[in-house]
């Protein structure tokens, strides 16, 4: 089993370093977990921010849980506030609750403030014209059981548990 999740790690960085947002965010998560990796909250953040940048939705609401629990990253409710909501604009449903358990501690200038940042968010994408495909035709799908079974697709940490 951690073979296969080092395994796991050692493709999610390869194209995770090529840009692609769905790695940098599996990474985050092998790396939240400690799965095939060092458990490293420090790191996580760095690769849930990466992948947030670029619009990746689950990553969002990841970044926003480290902003409002202050794992990994200086807490900030300005910031997970602004994260919770572009994930919610992106119809995450999942974080909606945290999105408000985080607005109901800040002043109304804070919100304010972080839903100007949501608003002026532009996604970067730019630098993907430049990088060539990832070659994955030899690689085998992990079946869903499996990635949970890895800690690498059950979606995003426990918010209820997190949340202060």
């Amino acid at each position: 089993m951690a073979e296969d999740a080092a395994e796991a790690v050692k493709w999610f960085r390869k194209a995770a370093e090529q840009g692609y947002a769905k790695a940098q965010y599996n990474l985050g998560i092998s790396y939240y977990n400690g799965a095939g990796v060092t458990k490293d909250a420090t790191e996580s953040v760095k690769w849930f921010h990466k992948a947030a940048e670029q619009g990746e939705a689950q990553a969002q609401c990841n970044l926003g849980v480290s902003y409002a629990t202050g794992e990994g990253v200086a807490k900030d409710d300005v910031e997970a506030f602004k994260w919770f909501s572009l994930a919610c604009n992106q119809n995450l449903e999942f974080a909606k609750k945290p999105l408000a358990k985080v607005a109901g501690r800040m002043t109304k200038a804070q919100i304010a403030q972080a839903q100007r940042m949501a608003r002026d968010f532009k996604p970067h994408t730019r630098h993907l014209n430049r990088v060539r495909p990832l070659r994955v035709d030899r690689l085998e799908p992990l079946s869903r059981a499996r990635r949970v079974d890895l800690g690498l697709g059950g979606g995003a940490p426990n918010l209820e548990a997190k949340l202060p």
